[in-house]
């Protein structure tokens, strides 16, 4: 952690207006400190010494503007404040990025326990991780139930054709990030684009949910108190924000993430058991699942060869960041043996 006195993208004279602006009566000089940065957006927690909230902003450096979408990531939690998903509490938002000098996000501070690692898991038995995976796709579940237009969400993407864009997107993005040539990238893309489903849903998709991506209660991990990291949220079918959670589970993604983490460990449920409980907990029926998986494995296959070319590229985001590439050709074989398997 570092602390207030020189904190690259953060300006606690600047921050410390911009609250007080927004009708926050501060008990006391702002402290602040960063919490998570690397591959992320910016995470601070600053504290008036009686209250504490959280500052998002985008990394100062090497940025990819959809991924660390920060109108994104409050449209979302500011429009589910009042429904069964929890959100932390929303305070202020700077579009146009005057405070810090990029957007930011300012929320309540949600107390509670973050699973990260393996080394982490550890911490509990094995009636305890269950109980927290049945928390997991219950928040899961609730988010894709919310009526978009309800909660004012109906602009927030363009559900429609989702799917296929999807496949069209995350091959283009192949084309400019890869650092080899890989025959089955070739063949999954085309198999995925023959097999997009016609008959998919529409919700709202977190787009990146694991447990990492959610703040559990202090002495229970059976209880989700947030679900974290929205920017690439949008409109679009739930089965893909599902499958990336299953698909998230193979040990393998450790080398994209550069550790030992929590969900990789075969403590958790494997991919059938938890698409099986999303499906009850849901009332769905996963159709066409096996594309799905397809299209998860793809896309992560994609995103690690792009941590590897920015770290080739000298913008690395972590110590062995060019390693992530490693996982690649296993995303993508794994993806064609899905398509390959009857759902």
């Amino acid at each position: 952690m570092s602390l207030s006195a020189d904190l690259p993208g953060m300006d606690v004279a600047a921050l410390t207006t911009f609250l007080t602006g927004h009708g926050i009566d501060l008990a006391g000089d702002l402290e602040v400190e960063l919490i998570a940065g690397g591959r992320s957006n910016l995470t601070f927690i600053a504290s008036d010494g009686t209250t504490k909230w959280v500052v998002r902003r985008p990394p100062t450096s090497g940025l990819t503007p959809s991924a660390h979408d920060m109108n994104r990531e409050w449209t979302v939690t500011q429009a589910l404040q009042h429904t069964a998903v929890p959100v932390a509490p929303t305070i202020a938002f700077d579009a146009d990025g005057d405070v810090l000098g990029a957007p930011c996000t300012v929320v309540g501070f949600v107390d509670g326990t973050v699973i990260r690692s393996a080394a982490d898991l550890d911490a509990f038995d094995d009636a305890t991780v269950d109980r927290n995976v049945d928390a997991l796709i219950r928040s899961l579940a609730d988010l894709h139930a919310v009526d978009h237009q309800e909660v004012g969400l109906g602009e927030f993407g363009r559900p429609e054709g989702f799917v296929a864009r999807q496949v069209k997107t995350w091959t283009r993005q192949w084309e400019i990030v890869k650092t080899r040539d890989l025959p089955d990238v070739d063949k999954l893309s085309a198999a995925l684009a023959e097999n997009i489903p016609t008959d998919s849903a529409n919700a709202i998709v977190h787009g990146d949910y694991r447990v990492d991506n959610t703040i559990l209660g202090v002495d229970d991990p059976g209880v989700v108190r947030a679900v974290v990291d929205w920017e690439m949220s949008t409109l679009g079918d739930p089965l893909t924000d599902v499958a990336l959670m299953c698909v998230y589970r193979q040990p393998i993604f450790d080398r994209v993430l550069g550790l030992s983490a929590a969900w990789t460990s075969d403590r958790y449920p494997d991919t059938d058991e938890l698409a099986q409980r999303y499906a009850v907990a849901a009332g769905v029926d996963m159709a066409h699942w096996n594309f799905y998986l397809a299209l998860a494995n793809f896309k992560l296959g994609v995103i690690g060869e792009g941590i590897a070319y920015r770290a080739l590229q000298g913008s690395s985001s972590g110590a062995g960041a060019e390693k992530a590439a490693e996982a690649t050709a296993e995303f993508m074989a794994t993806g064609l043996r899905a398509l390959q398997t009857s759902d």
